[in-house]
Protein backbone atom coordinates (compact mmCIF):
# COMPACT_ATOMS: atom_id res chain seq x y z
CA UNK A 1 0.00 0.00 0.00
CA UNK A 2 1.65 3.23 -1.74
CA UNK A 3 0.35 6.30 0.75
CA UNK A 4 1.87 9.36 -0.35
CA UNK A 5 -1.60 11.77 1.15
CA UNK A 6 -0.53 12.25 4.85
CA UNK A 7 -2.16 14.03 7.93
CA UNK A 8 0.18 15.53 10.35
CA UNK A 9 -0.48 15.05 14.23
CA UNK A 10 0.04 18.15 15.93
CA UNK A 11 -0.17 22.27 14.78
CA UNK A 12 2.70 23.76 17.02
CA UNK A 13 6.15 24.28 15.67
CA UNK A 14 7.10 20.90 15.43
CA UNK A 15 4.34 20.18 13.06
CA UNK A 16 4.80 23.47 11.10
CA UNK A 17 8.87 21.99 10.63
CA UNK A 18 7.27 18.00 9.46
CA UNK A 19 5.03 20.59 7.05
CA UNK A 20 7.48 22.10 5.37
CA UNK A 21 9.54 18.88 5.35
CA UNK A 22 7.02 16.17 3.39
CA UNK A 23 5.91 19.45 1.20
CA UNK A 24 9.56 20.40 -0.49
CA UNK A 25 11.80 17.63 0.47
CA UNK A 26 9.50 14.35 0.07
CA UNK A 27 7.18 12.53 -2.34
CA UNK A 28 4.54 12.91 0.56
CA UNK A 29 2.32 15.34 0.21
CA UNK A 30 0.44 16.82 3.54
CA UNK A 31 -3.79 17.12 3.10
CA UNK A 32 -4.16 18.40 6.28
CA UNK A 33 -3.63 18.20 10.88
CA UNK A 34 -5.14 16.48 13.20
CA UNK A 35 -5.03 17.60 17.11
CA UNK A 36 -6.83 16.09 20.10
CA UNK A 37 -10.95 17.34 20.30
CA UNK A 38 -10.07 19.37 23.34
CA UNK A 39 -7.33 21.30 22.03
CA UNK A 40 -8.94 21.92 18.05
CA UNK A 41 -9.35 25.87 18.35
CA UNK A 42 -9.03 26.44 14.77
CA UNK A 43 -10.71 24.65 11.58
CA UNK A 44 -7.43 25.27 9.25
CA UNK A 45 -3.68 25.82 9.42
CA UNK A 46 -1.10 26.05 7.37
CA UNK A 47 -3.99 26.44 4.71
CA UNK A 48 -5.61 22.71 5.42
CA UNK A 49 -8.51 21.20 7.36
CA UNK A 50 -7.77 20.36 11.01
CA UNK A 51 -9.64 16.87 11.86
CA UNK A 52 -10.31 15.80 15.76
CA UNK A 53 -7.87 12.55 16.61
CA UNK A 54 -10.81 10.84 18.11
CA UNK A 55 -12.94 10.83 15.25
CA UNK A 56 -10.26 10.80 12.08
CA UNK A 57 -10.65 7.55 10.23
CA UNK A 58 -14.30 9.01 9.93
CA UNK A 59 -13.16 11.67 7.81
CA UNK A 60 -9.41 9.96 6.48
CA UNK A 61 -10.19 6.72 5.50
CA UNK A 62 -6.61 4.96 6.67
CA UNK A 63 -6.67 3.07 3.54
CA UNK A 64 -6.51 5.99 1.98
CA UNK A 65 -3.76 8.20 3.77
CA UNK A 66 -0.75 8.42 5.81
CA UNK A 67 -0.23 9.61 9.39
CA UNK A 68 2.86 11.81 10.81
CA UNK A 69 3.36 12.00 14.77
CA UNK A 70 6.11 14.76 15.27
CA UNK A 71 5.78 15.28 18.60
CA UNK A 72 8.51 16.67 20.92
CA UNK A 73 10.54 14.62 23.74
CA UNK A 74 8.01 15.69 26.54
CA UNK A 75 7.33 13.35 29.00
CA UNK A 76 10.56 11.26 28.01
CA UNK A 77 9.22 10.70 24.73
CA UNK A 78 6.45 8.74 26.47
CA UNK A 79 3.62 11.73 24.88
CA UNK A 80 4.57 10.97 21.08
CA UNK A 81 4.49 7.16 21.61
CA UNK A 82 1.14 7.32 22.90
CA UNK A 83 -0.22 9.23 20.09
CA UNK A 84 1.59 6.93 17.47
CA UNK A 85 0.12 3.58 19.28
CA UNK A 86 -3.20 5.16 19.02
CA UNK A 87 -2.70 6.07 15.37
CA UNK A 88 -1.21 2.42 14.40
CA UNK A 89 -4.88 1.31 16.33
CA UNK A 90 -6.64 3.28 14.34
CA UNK A 91 -5.11 1.86 11.34
CA UNK A 92 -3.20 4.08 10.20
CA UNK A 93 0.44 3.46 9.01
CA UNK A 94 2.80 6.21 10.25
CA UNK A 95 4.99 7.63 7.79
CA UNK A 96 9.52 8.17 8.08
CA UNK A 97 10.96 11.39 6.67
CA UNK A 98 14.50 10.72 5.86
CA UNK A 99 16.03 14.40 4.83
CA UNK A 100 17.55 14.48 1.11
CA UNK A 101 20.73 16.03 3.07
CA UNK A 102 21.01 13.07 5.59
CA UNK A 103 23.89 10.22 4.79
CA UNK A 104 22.12 6.68 5.47
CA UNK A 105 24.08 3.49 4.74
CA UNK A 106 22.47 1.37 1.92
CA UNK A 107 21.61 -1.09 4.74
CA UNK A 108 20.20 1.02 7.79
CA UNK A 109 17.14 -0.14 8.88
CA UNK A 110 14.24 2.80 9.80
CA UNK A 111 11.38 2.09 11.67
CA UNK A 112 7.90 3.69 10.92
CA UNK A 113 7.09 7.28 12.43
CA UNK A 114 10.68 8.80 12.09
CA UNK A 115 11.95 11.93 11.37
CA UNK A 116 15.76 11.97 10.40
CA UNK A 117 16.61 15.49 9.58
CA UNK A 118 19.19 16.86 7.41
CA UNK A 119 23.09 16.07 7.49
CA UNK A 120 22.62 12.79 10.04
CA UNK A 121 25.28 10.56 9.18
CA UNK A 122 24.13 7.09 9.68
CA UNK A 123 26.80 4.27 8.91
CA UNK A 124 26.49 0.91 7.93
CA UNK A 125 24.42 -2.03 10.27
CA UNK A 126 22.89 0.89 11.89
CA UNK A 127 19.48 0.26 13.58
CA UNK A 128 16.76 3.04 14.30
CA UNK A 129 13.43 2.04 15.82
CA UNK A 130 10.06 2.65 15.67
CA UNK A 131 9.05 6.78 16.91
CA UNK A 132 12.24 8.05 16.69
CA UNK A 133 13.68 11.97 16.26
CA UNK A 134 16.85 12.39 15.15
CA UNK A 135 17.62 16.41 14.73
CA UNK A 136 20.24 18.20 12.50
CA UNK A 137 23.68 17.12 12.36
CA UNK A 138 23.92 13.95 14.80
CA UNK A 139 26.70 11.01 13.75
CA UNK A 140 25.81 7.64 14.53
CA UNK A 141 28.22 5.24 13.84
CA UNK A 142 28.34 1.88 12.66
CA UNK A 143 26.53 -1.17 14.13
CA UNK A 144 24.91 1.15 16.72
CA UNK A 145 21.21 0.43 18.15
CA UNK A 146 18.70 3.32 18.22
CA UNK A 147 15.65 1.57 20.01
CA UNK A 148 12.06 3.07 19.86
CA UNK A 149 10.72 5.92 21.16
CA UNK A 150 14.24 8.13 21.37
CA UNK A 151 14.82 11.42 20.46
CA UNK A 152 18.59 12.86 19.63
CA UNK A 153 18.79 16.48 19.44
CA UNK A 154 21.32 17.82 16.85
CA UNK A 155 25.33 17.56 16.73
CA UNK A 156 25.48 14.35 18.98
CA UNK A 157 27.96 11.69 18.29
CA UNK A 158 27.42 8.28 18.89
CA UNK A 159 30.58 6.25 18.55
CA UNK A 160 30.61 2.78 17.23
CA UNK A 161 28.49 0.00 18.45
CA UNK A 162 26.46 1.60 20.63
CA UNK A 163 23.00 0.84 21.86
CA UNK A 164 20.72 3.64 22.94
CA UNK A 165 17.99 2.34 25.25
CA UNK A 166 14.06 3.36 24.48
CA UNK A 167 12.97 6.44 25.39
CA UNK A 168 16.07 7.94 25.89
CA UNK A 169 16.48 11.73 25.33
CA UNK A 170 19.91 13.05 24.72
CA UNK A 171 20.82 16.61 24.32
CA UNK A 172 22.75 18.91 21.80
CA UNK A 173 27.02 18.47 22.05
CA UNK A 174 26.45 14.98 23.87
CA UNK A 175 29.30 12.51 22.75
CA UNK A 176 28.83 8.54 23.60
CA UNK A 177 31.88 6.26 23.22
CA UNK A 178 31.90 3.37 21.31
CA UNK A 179 30.86 0.02 22.28
CA UNK A 180 28.59 0.89 25.47
CA UNK A 181 24.99 0.62 26.37
CA UNK A 182 22.58 3.38 27.41
CA UNK A 183 20.19 2.15 29.43
CA UNK A 184 16.06 2.53 28.87
CA UNK A 185 14.99 6.15 29.66
CA UNK A 186 17.93 7.28 30.04
CA UNK A 187 18.24 11.55 29.87
CA UNK A 188 21.43 12.54 28.63
CA UNK A 189 22.32 16.28 29.21
CA UNK A 190 23.97 18.68 26.39
CA UNK A 191 27.32 18.51 26.19
CA UNK A 192 27.91 15.41 28.13
CA UNK A 193 30.01 12.96 27.95
CA UNK A 194 29.35 9.25 28.38
CA UNK A 195 32.18 6.67 28.68
CA UNK A 196 30.54 3.67 30.34
CA UNK A 197 27.25 1.83 30.14
CA UNK A 198 24.18 3.59 31.99
CA UNK A 199 21.24 2.64 34.29
CA UNK A 200 18.31 2.26 33.07
CA UNK A 201 16.60 5.98 34.11
CA UNK A 202 19.71 7.60 34.48
CA UNK A 203 20.11 11.72 34.26
CA UNK A 204 23.35 13.05 32.90
CA UNK A 205 23.70 16.90 33.03
CA UNK A 206 26.85 18.36 30.75
CA UNK A 207 28.90 20.95 33.17
CA UNK A 208 27.49 24.51 32.03
CA UNK A 209 29.94 26.98 31.44
CA UNK A 210 30.25 29.74 33.85
CA UNK A 211 29.86 33.74 33.07
CA UNK A 212 33.32 35.64 33.69
CA UNK A 213 33.54 38.04 36.07
CA UNK A 214 34.79 40.92 33.12
CA UNK A 215 31.95 42.62 31.65
CA UNK A 216 32.13 42.22 27.69
CA UNK A 217 32.52 46.19 27.05
CA UNK A 218 36.05 45.78 29.37
CA UNK A 219 37.30 43.02 26.93
CA UNK A 220 39.80 44.24 24.29
CA UNK A 221 40.80 43.51 20.81
CA UNK A 222 37.15 42.20 20.23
Amino acid sequence: MDLRKIIIFGTGKIADVAYHCFEYDSDFRVAGFTVDEEYLDAESHQGLPVYPFESLQDMCDPDLYGLSVPIGYSNINRDREKHFLDAKDKGYRCVSYVSSRAYVSGNVEIGDNCFIFEFNNIQPYCKIGDNCILWSGNHIGHHSTVEDHCFISSHVVVSGNVLVGHHSFIGVNATLRDSISIGAHTVIGAGATILHDTAERSVYIGMETKASRVTSDRLKGI
